[in-house]
């Protein structure tokens, strides 16, 4: 859940953002967080009011903000991540609100895909709505096809579910699924499916036995994810659907659960 007294004052944000009809590329730095969970930059220790607008401050600003902390280095650069849940939900947010505007989509058929995935299993309207939604928004701005970028949709798209607690990149049996799907039983009880999603991306001009090859590859993967202890303890009693996505370009291949 986000707690409203810890949200940043997106109206700040917002005019910062607007600056950039004038100089500097502030939206592409919250793009980057979004998507990537981390941007490379240096904190500037203290800097004047009058450099607010400064469009070289921004990652300082987002710093102080709390948006972003600091993680690690990379040579002279700091690693600044996405510090929280919390915060990594109001990223979301706006990276929903960018690709509305790019494609907007209406939300409440996919919330109720969303119902009948935790409450029945039924998983594959819910990938659908998704995979529909990646294929319009990045048919329209293609800037975005890549690996990176699918990651950022998905979490995205997947942070609208209520029914559970969408962690990405969460070690499993000595390996790192995409994105698992925890029932938030606190909340909603009656939920009786977990899920564990992988991605492959391939480039548009990948050929069909590269295709082939990380699907048995990913297979493996995610078949070897549902054998590990900790998993049997997240699902909490629910049914456990692992399901594999593999996407080429903007268009989705193959979308199975392997059981």
């Amino acid at each position: 859940m986000v707690d409203r007294n810890t949200r940043t004052d997106y109206a700040k944000l917002d005019k910062l953002v607007k600056l950039d009809q004038l100089d500097g590329d502030r939206k592409g730095i919250l793009l980057e967080v979004a998507e990537n969970g981390y941007t490379l930059g240096t904190v500037a220790d203290s800097f004047p009011a009058a450099q607010l607008t400064d469009p070289k401050m921004f990652k300082s600003l987002l710093f102080y903000y709390g948006m972003v902390t600091i993680t690690g280095t990379y040579g002279i650069e700091q690693e600044l991540s996405i510090p929280n849940n919390n915060v990594r939900k109001q990223y979301y947010d706006f990276l929903l609100r960018e690709y509305q505007q790019v494609h907007a989509i209406d939300f409440s058929p996919l919330v109720r895909s969303y119902t009948d995935a935790a409450f029945k299993g039924e998983w594959r309207s819910m990938m659908n709505h998704i995979l529909k939604a990646y294929h319009d928004t990045t048919a329209v701005r293609s800037l975005i096809e890549g690996e990176r970028n699918l990651q950022g949709f998905m979490n995205a798209y997947l942070s609208l579910n209520p029914y559970y607690l969408t962690a990405p990149e969460v070690e499993l049996n000595h390996g790192y699924c995409d994105f698992f799907l925890m029932p938030d039983l606190t909340r909603w009880p009656m939920v009786k499916h977990s899920y564990i999603l992988e991605l492959k991306y391939l480039p548009q001009s990948a050929t069909e036995e590269k295709a082939e090859a990380q699907w048995t590859e990913a297979v493996e993967q995610i078949k070897a994810y549902t054998q590990g202890e900790k998993v049997k303890s997240l699902i909490q009693g629910t049914t456990l659907h692992p399901i594999v996505v593999q996407i080429k370009g903007y268009e989705a291949m193959r979308v199975e659960e392997c059981v």
